[in-house]
């Protein structure tokens, strides 16, 4: 298997479910053959998209021991440990977990209690010291409603070689920019915002985290591809392709707006767990119009 660092375009899978809400473990099998396919250059499983905050502890092993399995060793697997905002109960989590076949793992800083900068730092020196494989540092204050600053990314870099890369989600291109600026040569920079990524990478990313990557994997990973190699016209087209898509997947929430968008495709069902329902009627008629100007639907 590849060691990291690794780079490009990583998709956050989703977790196909059935009508009666159980895992449809054929479509996500389906879904890692569709991506891999596609040319994506890692997988992120139990992600935000994967909706790992529905899953029990044994259904998220099962799900990660799964796609390990399966992907067999094509592509680095990446796991979402986010454990919760107990600090100390997550490092015993990642120091009792077994890591075969796991490359990498991304954890998010902790929610609703909004830590100082200070206190997402020892948070994160906390969770490298205990955990055996590289770190992903997420940045996602819509959803922590705490911002990892572009100063305590730098110093996290710099503390330790063992933090590999940040998601970056603050939409915040100013912010991404610093980093890359005065980062470490070790740590990478990844886009958290599919709209954005084509402008991250003008700046210096080298990779993103995608949604949009479970129903075009192909079309965004090309995008990335095109983009780091400085063929931006190649770029520019596939992003313009994909543009007018990306607000309808976010509209009545993620991943509901991607797994109706994969419904639409034929992918999986769009069948969420609660608190998380379906979109509305109306985005997804709003959604299958998008999608037929790509020309993806053939029926």
């Amino acid at each position: 298997m590849r060691q990291p660092p690794f780079s490009g375009t990583g998709v956050a899978l989703v977790t196909p479910f059935k009508e009666n809400k159980a895992i449809d473990y054929l479509a996500l099998e389906k879904l890692i053959e569709h991506v891999i396919g596609g040319g994506v250059d890692f997988i992120v499983s139990l992600g935000t998209t994967g909706e790992a905050i529905t899953l029990s502890s044994k259904e998220c092993r099962e799900i990660l021991d799964f796609t390990i399995k399966k992907v067999n060793g094509r592509l680095p697997v990446v796991a979402g440990l986010f454990g919760s905002n107990y600090t100390e109960k997550l490092a015993n989590t990642l120091r009792e977990y077994n890591f075969d076949g796991i490359d990498a793992i991304m954890s998010s800083s902790p929610a609703y209690s909004k830590p100082s900068q200070e206190g997402i730092y020892q948070h994160y020196m906390a969770i490298q010291e205990a955990s055996p494989v590289p770190i992903i540092i997420y940045n996602v204050p819509g959803r922590t409603s705490s911002n990892v600053t572009a100063a305590t990314t730098l110093r996290l870099a710099q503390a330790s070689e063992k933090f590999i890369a940040v998601k970056e989600a603050s939409g915040d291109l100013a912010q991404a920019m610093k980093i890359l600026k005065d980062k470490p040569e070790h740590f990478q920079v990844w886009s958290g915002d599919d709209p954005l990524s084509l402008a991250m990478i003008a700046c210096g990313a080298t990779g993103v985290v995608s949604v949009i990557a479970n129903a075009f994997p192909e079309q965004f990973s090309g995008m990335v591809k095109a983009a780091m190699d400085g063929d931006l016209e190649t770029a520019r087209q596939l992003n313009s392709l994909l543009l007018d898509i990306h607000p309808w997947l976010y509209v009545d929430g993620n991943p509901s707006g991607i797994k109706a968008a994969m419904e639409i495709l034929g992918l999986c069902r769009q069948d969420v767990r609660i608190p998380l329902t379906p979109v509305t009627e109306a985005t997804y008629q709003k959604l299958k119009k998008e999608l037929e100007k790509t020309g993806s639907l053939t029926g």
